[in-house]
């Protein structure tokens, strides 16, 4: 037998020094790696899809605004007082209307996203009223936090959009879309979220993109530049602002991301399959009335279920019936050949291990159920409450987990190792061989903010928890914070329009 020196010299010559360039980590524009799973057979999928129609069509939804019961009733649906009744024909046509590939722009085209059935992108935690991390503690949200998240959005690639992930609530309702949209362009370059709080806050906003991005009304209608969710108070309810935000985005080109919360349990059926065929139907409601404002108008299927704890009420997030609902929603965005949103979440008070394991779990119900746009990825405490750093910087570990898995994975002859094996005997190791000295630096995912020493040099280190690893990850990323080079330009082209605003007294939301 040879000796593992003479098999080192045995090697051919030009093998010995093999160059390999740094793999390229891009997570910008994410592909689903693995094929959508399935909870319900094919005719169990028509079967609910079915039941969502019929009932629309003899149980009617609760549609608050006039405008919007008036358009409805334009198209043939039956309206009593406030409840409308959509017949199966006006639902099946807005869905022949409804675009399933979606651009998404942004002033930075690198940050340009294809919102379609395939695609994977990820949103952080929106909507929180508090934030919290380890060095100020829990807080009422404020312009100081919302600055602060949407900076640590813009600073990591696995995050694809903004989203008012801390609710800036020092500043007045009717100035709050200045300050939103002013911040999101000044200190970001991706694709954008505007509230839909009444027509007058929605179209203010739009303005502000136009100008301080310095965009003409034709390109602006050529894509998709903000986004917004509209949620259904569940059962069979659309209120006044949801109902304006449909047609307001509709008209203009922007899109709506339809999303039912139907906790089943309480605001809907205590079955995954009942509860999905609730969501189904308010999600056909809210697309239907897009079409009808404006057909063809981009729209996206949303999918927001879990359910309940029995015992206290509480929503509960990562639970094996979340994520059923997850795949169940996903198959059901399929059939109806539409892009989808889910979300991940948490009911945990705390970045602990209650908390990593409900994000992760219904993390990866979102990606083998291929939902196209997971909100609430990053960041999110207390069932949406509270917004926290720290967990924020551990959940992007996991995010990019998930992006490292899109990747192609090399299985050429070079990448079989077999020299690598021939030159090791056995009970060797292969630190030392020229294919692992020619990849060793790039071969694995280096972590963000995991600890992989030993026991001993991490009491050396001072024995912290990833909680604590994460507080100085978010405070160095803001401190090293640097803005788009089309921030000031926008900050300083935006602020002529934002003061003539607030001198005409801002913008009364929608109530």
């Amino acid at each position: 037998m040879m000796s593992t020196e003479n098999k080192r010299r045995s090697r051919r010559r030009g093998d010995r020094k093999v160059a390999h360039a740094a793999p390229a980590k891009n997570y910008r524009q994410l592909k689903h790696a693995f094929k959508p799973q399935e909870i319900f057979t094919a005719d169990r999928v028509a079967a609910i899809h079915e039941m969502a129609l019929k009932v629309l069509q003899e149980l009617g939804m609760k549609v608050l605004l006039p405008e919007a019961r008036r358009l409805f009733s334009e198209a043939g649906a039956k309206v009593e007082d406030d409840m409308v009744f959509i017949g199966r024909e006006i639902v099946e046509a807005a869905l022949q209307t409804a675009p399933n590939k979606i651009n998404m722009r942004s002033i930075n085209p690198l940050r340009e996203q294809l919102y379609a059935n395939g695609s994977m992108l990820f949103k952080a935690g929106a909507g929180c009223p508090n934030a919290t991390d380890l060095v100020r503690g829990r807080r009422p949200g404020d312009l100081e936090s919302y600055v602060e998240t949407i900076k640590l959005v813009q600073s990591f690639d696995v995050l694809h959009t903004f989203g008012p992930a801390v609710e800036p609530q020092d500043v007045p309702l009717h100035e709050r879309h200045y300050a939103m949209m002013d911040t999101q362009m000044r200190y970001g370059d991706k694709p954008l979220f505007v509230y839909a709080r009444g027509r007058a806050q929605v179209e203010q906003s739009f303005d502000m993109i136009r100008q301080g991005w310095n965009i003409a009304d034709d390109e602006f209608a050529n894509g998709v530049w903000a986004s917004t969710v509209i949620n259904t108070n569940s059962p069979r309810t659309l209120d006044n602002p949801m109902a304006q935000g449909i047609i307001d985005f509709a008209r203009h080109g922007q899109m709506t991301i339809i999303t039912p919360f139907c906790l089943a349990g309480a605001m809907a059926p205590i079955s995954v399959a009942g509860a999905l065929t609730l969501q189904h139907a308010e999600a056909l409601c809210g697309i239907t009335l897009a079409q009808l404002a404006k057909s063809g108008a981009p729209v996206s299927y949303g999918g927001f279920s879990s359910n309940v704890d029995m015992k206290s009420g509480s929503p509960a997030f990562g639970t094996p019936a979340h994520v059923q609902m997850q795949i169940g929603a996903g198959q059901l965005a399929r059939y109806i050949d539409l892009p989808w949103r889910s979300a991940t979440g948490a009911a945990a008070n705390c970045a602990d291990m209650q908390a990593a394991n409900e994000t992760n779990m219904a993390l990866w119900g979102a990606a083998i159920s291929n939902a196209t746009l997971t909100v609430h990825a990053a960041g999110w405490l207390e069932g949406g409450l509270s917004f926290g750093y720290e967990k924020f910087i551990n959940d992007l570990e996991a995010l990019q987990t998930m992006a490292e898995l899109t990747l192609t994975v090399n299985a050429d002859d070079a990448e079989l190792a077999w020299d690598s094996m021939y030159e090791v005997d056995p009970g060797g190791h292969f630190f030392a061989t020229q294919h692992t000295l020619a990849r060793y630096e790039n071969a694995f995912y280096e972590p963000l903010v995991a600890d992989l020493q030993n026991y001993g040099s991490w009491v050396e280190a001072g024995s912290q928890s990833s909680a604590e690893r994460a507080t100085k990850i978010w405070q160095d990323t803001l401190s090293n914070f640097t803005p788009p080079s089309t921030g000031a330009y926008a900050h300083e082209r935006l602020a002529g329009f934002i003061a003539k605003g607030k001198a005409a007294g801002g913008a009364d939301v929608l109530n």
